[in-house]
């Protein structure tokens, strides 16, 4: 066969498998403080997003879909520490879409995402064993200020030049790996969205350490799930392409994401797992590939016949009369008992009474 026409075929399988099968990724965060993952193994190289959002589950204590192979549970076992009884219960997951640079997270355990599924459900057994965090809530650019992207460029190491003109037409310069400077307009639409959805992640995220001091501070502390999606990167990318500004924006975004990783992990004594899902090009424009819903447990008042919820009634009709009866039977019984004391000590003293109060008589 002609080489080129090899070169071809080759080209076009290729491309065949990107647009089937995504170019979809999960990068899990193991704790620095205890290990809850394997180290990274040549047999651990791929899962489907199905055994990923399996994985998700198991961090948080639960156990997996009664729908999994047993192969893909073999599969798990080799990502995950085998000891059921020492799970961070605690799993920071977020989805990232426009992100096909390998070295994204290169701390990480980088897990190719196999198979044809762009979307899976996880359900989770009962909204009262865990809580679920969502990192999706969105505000206008109105409620940001010059002074809180100044903030923010101070806590990225940057700084934030105000422009004279009006307010939020500054520029957000951040420096980056090899002496490499970030500069983003606010009055560049795109810019400001970039930086807008990162601000929003970022105090979502600080809102959720707030929520877990409030959950360990109870008797029984749920399992945690902080979940959410960053589309930043793909808009980047959507308009300025995958170089250049669109680079630096996913260096700054990485960077930003593990700054405030270690600190939730502070926050959580290192009982946390992050899992990043990178969704490339091919990634659902609105809908999560791990779509998370919790399931609440039925009470079991629901599943009785409407009969015998009627004669429970009826049973504690009966018993709250009875219980009137007594009271109303005591009471009368104190208020004689009362009034026979009371006569009886100011009774006059006359023949009659002294003969009842068995008085002899000369």
């Amino acid at each position: 066969m002609d080489p080129l026409i090899h070169l071809g075929i080759l080209s076009l399988l290729s491309l065949h498998y990107q647009v089937a099968y995504g170019d979809h990724s999960v990068v899990f965060l193991d704790s620095p403080t205890r290990n809850y993952l394997r180290p990274p193994s040549a047999e651990t190289d791929s899962l489907t997003l199905s055994e990923a959002g399996a994985a998700a589950s198991v961090l948080l204590g639960f156990a997996p879909p009664s729908t999994l192979s047993a192969a893909s549970s073999s599969k798990l076992s080799k990502v995950l520490m085998p000891n059921p009884f020492d799970r961070p219960r605690s799993v920071f997951m977020i989805e990232v879409t426009g992100v096909e640079d390998k070295s994204a997270f290169s701390r990480g355990l980088r897990v190719k995402i196999m198979g044809g599924e762009d979307r899976v459900d996880v359900q989770l057994s009962d909204e009262h064993e865990v809580s679920l965090v969502s990192l999706n809530e969105r505000s206008s650019y109105a409620e940001y200020s010059d002074k809180e992207l100044s903030d923010f460029a101070s806590w990225l190491g940057g700084s934030y030049v105000e422009d004279l003109t009006g307010p939020l037409n500054g520029e957000l310069i951040v420096p980056l790996a090899n002496d490499a400077l970030l500069r983003l307009r606010m009055s560049e639409k795109v810019d400001m969205e970039f930086t807008t959805s990162l601000m929003f992640l970022i105090n979502n995220i600080q809102r959720a350490m707030e929520m877990h001091k409030r959950l360990s501070e109870s008797r029984n502390s749920p399992a945690e799930l902080i979940t959410g999606r960053f589309d930043g990167i793909k808009t980047l990318q959507d308009h300025y392409g995958t170089e250049g500004i669109s680079q630096n924006g996913l260096e700054l975004f990485v960077t930003s994401v593990l700054k405030i990783y270690d600190s939730l992990q502070a926050a959580y004594k290192g009982q946390l797992v992050g899992v990043v899902v990178c969704g490339g090009s091919h990634a659902p424009a609105s809908e999560n590939m791990l779509n998370v819903t919790v399931a609440s447990r039925p009470s079991a008042r629901w599943l009785e016949e409407t009969e015998a919820s009627t004669a429970f009634i009826k049973i504690e009709e009966v018993a709250l009369v009875r219980k009137a009866l007594a009271w109303i039977t005591g009471i009368i019984l104190l208020i004689s008992t009362l009034l026979g004391i009371h006569f009886l000590l100011n009774m006059p003293l006359t023949k009659d009474t002294l003969l009842y109060s068995n008085v002899k008589l000369d």
